[in-house]
């Protein structure tokens, strides 16, 4: 993909995050907010964002706008975009009814067996590493991770 349309990407995902965060309270007697590291990154992103479509307007004679790399004729490449895809889609869908323990570890299973992990490795993997980012958000972080049919054996 050229470095124009890369970039474009890039400027319009910060011009919307810098959007949505103007609507971000403000916290009383304090310099910062909310706002502040998400308007941050997106300000980079834009940045970043005009230097790529800078590079890429002046390389557009040299290469196609986009041109599909070998990946792409690849079923297994394939299968495993699909599934990061349908993951992320699956957790929008399925984590609040479902909770985060048993999604998050769902969708690490997936991503472990279709990257051909041996399944018993797989099921143990997911499972600890489950549990490890529940701790880290929901406990060190404070981050309000939903439940879901687990919410009676919540800690």
């Amino acid at each position: 993909m050229n470095d124009a349309v890369f970039g474009f990407l890039l400027l319009v995902l910060g011009a919307a995050v810098l959007a949505v965060v103007q609507g971000y309270p403000k916290i009383p007697g304090q310099p910062v907010g909310p706002a502040l590291f998400p308007g941050l990154i997106a300000a980079g992103l834009c940045i970043g964002g005009v230097l790529l479509v800078a590079r890429g307007w002046k390389e557009r004679h040299d290469a196609p706008w986009i041109a599909w790399d070998d990946w792409v004729r690849s079923p297994r490449h394939i299968l495993g975009f699909v599934t990061v895809v349908a993951s992320i889609l699956f957790y929008i869908l399925a984590s609040e009814w479902l909770g985060f323990l048993p999604t998050a570890s769902l969708i690490l299973l997936a991503l472990f067996l279709v990257l051909k992990v041996p399944p018993g490795r797989a099921v143990l993997i997911a499972i600890v590493a489950t549990l490890v980012i529940h701790f880290a958000f929901y406990k060190l972080l404070r981050v309000p991770l939903p439940w879901g049919v687990l919410k009676g054996v919540a800690w």
